[in-house]
C-alpha cells in the first residue's frame, strides 16, 4: 500500500507563504475562483458547471487510481491556496492511506468552509457485510441520478463562494443535468430489454453497486475494493466457480486497473472480456470518455453490447 511519502512533508512551507480563502470571493475585479477538485470526474462536472469562471486543479491524474495517491508539490501548493475544494467522500479519498485528510489539514483547510464532500445527499450502499463510516462503497457517481447529486452540491458551493455568477452556475447546471437526465433514463429503458440470465456486470474491483441499484443489473467482482489485496488466487478461484453457474456472455475490465486477474478469469471460464471500461476515471482529452457524460455513455453502451452476446 502506497503511503503519503516525504514529499508532501518537504512542501508543506508553501502552506505558511499562502493564506487561506475564506468568505464570498471578490470577483469583480476579474479575479478567479481557485478551484481544486480531487479526481477527473469531479473536475469534469465542475467544469461543465463554472465553465471559464474558475480556475480548476484536478489532483489525481487522468488514468491513475484515486483510493490511495501521493500528492505532487503542485497538489500541495494548489490546495493551500484554493478558494473551494471538492472531493467525493464516502471512503474514497479518506480510505486507504487517508491521503486527502492528511492534505487538507497540513493545508489548514476547514470541512463544509474549504472543501466539501461532492456525495452528501447520496444514498449510501456500504460494502459486504458492512454498515458503518469508513466501510462505504464510494463509488457512487456511476448511478447517472447521483451524478446529478454531485452536479447540484458543486453548483450550491460555487454560488455560495462566487454568488456574483449565480445565475451563470444556475442555467449551466440546469442544461447539464437535462442532459444526464436523459441519459438515465434511455440507460433503464436499454438495460430493460437484456434477458435476466445474461445481467451480470463482472469487473476487477467491486465498484459497480450503485450502477446495479439504477439500472438493475447485478454485479460480480475479483476483489471488493482497491484498498484490499487485488486478484489473489482465492479471489479469482472464488470468480471463476461462481460464473461457471451462469450465462453471463461477457466480462470487463477498468482503465485503472491491473488486467492480468481479470485475463485469467476469461481463460478458466471461456468467457471473453468484451471491453475496457471507466470507473475511477475519464478517459484522457480527445478520447471516448474523457468527459464524465462520455464516460458514463461508453460505459452503458459498452456493457449492454456485452450482456446482449
Amino acid at each position: 500500500m502506497k503511503k503519503l511519502g516525504t514529499l508532501l512533508v518537504l512542501f508543506l512551507s508553501v502552506i505558511a507563504l499562502v493564506a487561506c480563502a475564506s468568505g464570498k470571493k471578490d470577483t469583480a475585479s476579474g479575479q478567479k475562483l481557485k478551484v481544486v477538485a480531487t479526481n477527473s470526474i469531479i473536475a469534469d462536472i465542475t467544469k461543465n458547471i463554472a465553465g471559464d469562471k474558475i480556475d480548476l486543479h484536478s489532483i489525481v491524474p487522468v488514468g491513475q487510481d484515486p483510493h490511495e495517491y501521493e500528492p505532487l508539490p503542485e497538489d500541495v501548493k494548489k490546495t493551500s491556496q484554493a478558494d473551494l475544494i471538492f472531493y467525493n467522500g464516502i471512503n474514497l479519498e479518506t480510505g486507504g492511506n487517508a491521503w486527502f485528510t492528511k492534505l487538507v489539514e497540513n493545508a489548514k483547510k476547514t470541512e463544509n468552509k474549504d472543501y466539501f464532500a461532492v456525495s452528501e445527499g447520496v444514498d449510501v450502499i456500504y460494502l459486504e457485510g458492512q454498515n458503518e463510516k469508513g466501510k462505504e462503497d464510494p463509488h457512487a457517481w456511476l448511478n447517472l441520478e447521483n451524478g446529478m447529486i454531485y452536479a447540484k452540491n458543486i453548483a450550491k458551493q460555487l454560488i455560495a463562494k462566487d454568488p456574483s455568477n449565480k445565475e451563470f452556475y444556475e442555467k449551466n447546471l440546469k442544461d447539464y443535468t437535462e442532459k444526464l437526465d436523459k441519459l438515465d433514463k434511455e440507460a433503464k429503458e436499454k438495460f430493460n430489454n437484456i434477458p435476466a440470465e445474461k445481467k451480470l456486470i463482472v469487473t476487477s474491483e467491486g465498484c459497480f453497486k450503485y450502477f446495479s441499484k439504477a439500472y438493475g443489473v447485478p454485479s460480480a467482482y475479483i476483489w471488493e475494493i482497491n484498498t484490499e489485496e487485488e486478484g489473489t488466487p482465492e479471489q479469482i478461484k472464488t470468480l471463476v466457480e461462481k460464473l461457471r453457474q451462469t450465462k453471463v456472455p461477457s466480462l470487463f475490465v477498468e482503465s485503472s486497473v491491473d488486467d492480468r486477474p481479470m485475463k485469467t478469469v476469461s481463460q478458466d471460464t471461456n468467457i471473453p472480456i468484451y471491453a475496457q471500461i471507466f470507473t475511477d476515471s475519464i478517459a484522457e482529452e480527445g478520447k471516448e470518455g474523457d468527459s464524465y457524460y462520455s464516460m458514463m455513455k461508453y460505459n452503458l453502451d459498452k456493457i449492454a453490447e456485452g450482456l446482449s452476446k
